[in-house]
């Protein structure tokens, strides 16, 4: 979808301050760490996939969006998703105390402290065996399509309406944008090579370029 969270390529949001690779912190702080931890542990509900994590955080007031930081924008959509997938109320969210037991089907599927290390190292997949032929190979020339839709996309606005180069095709994987909205499906996804220039315009490098990974339906024959 389009909005405050897609700023790839958008201007007048401040120059860049990002800390140096080697001495930033994974947490500035044990909030943070706490609510990493806690979107794991509901995700272990398997009410939503990784997908509809990232669109119920999307789902924000724009101007919400960009000035939380970023486990901020991780804890509303975990709020976002625990409300309407049933698993609080609102009115429990707020008061931080349930409004009565704990439902025993609710209760089987809690991450235990032993389980985590697997869990993380298991991961989840999206890589599916589905004999689908691919409508790229690499060499093709391919047009990103210019979708505007109101729901999650994993296509960035920046790189919409422009021409890039297949350089690989990862197989068949989740679609990412139905799979937000709740529907399992494959499709191909390829490596694309954008020229810096073709995204940015002249004054980027010549030797510049970006790699995209998108899926058919983001993609048309150039």
């Amino acid at each position: 979808m389009n909005g405050g969270h897609d700023l790839g390529g958008m201007h007048g949001l401040g120059p860049i301050d990002a800390e140096p690779e080697a001495s930033e912190p994974v947490f500035h702080a044990d909030w943070e760490r706490r609510v990493f931890a806690m979107t794991l542990a509901c995700a272990s509900h398997g009410r939503w996939t990784i997908d509809g994590s990232r669109h119920a955080r999307e789902r924000q007031n724009p101007a919400d969006y960009i000035r939380h930081s970023y486990f901020e924008n991780w804890l509303a959509g975990l709020e976002k998703l625990l409300v309407e997938s049933e698993l609080v109320t609102a009115e429990e969210l707020a008061q931080g105390q349930p409004a009565g037991p704990v439902d025993a089907a609710q209760a089987e599927r809690v991450l235990k402290a032993d389980k985590v290390e697997p869990a993380m190292t298991k991961g989840g997949p999206t890589l599916m065996d589905v004999p689908l032929e691919p409508r790229f190979r690499p060499g093709d020339r391919v047009h990103v399509r210019n979708i505007n839709p109101t729901g999650h996309t994993r296509s960035p606005r920046y790189a919409r309406g422009k021409f890039g180069t297949v350089e690989v095709d990862h197989g068949v994987h989740v679609f990412a944008d139905k799979s937000a909205h709740g529907t399992r499906e494959g499709q191909h996804l390829y490596g694309v090579r954008f020229a810096a220039q073709e995204l940015w315009g002249t004054d980027a490098s010549a030797h510049d370029s970006v790699r995209i990974d998108l899926w058919d339906d983001h993609l048309e024959p150039a």
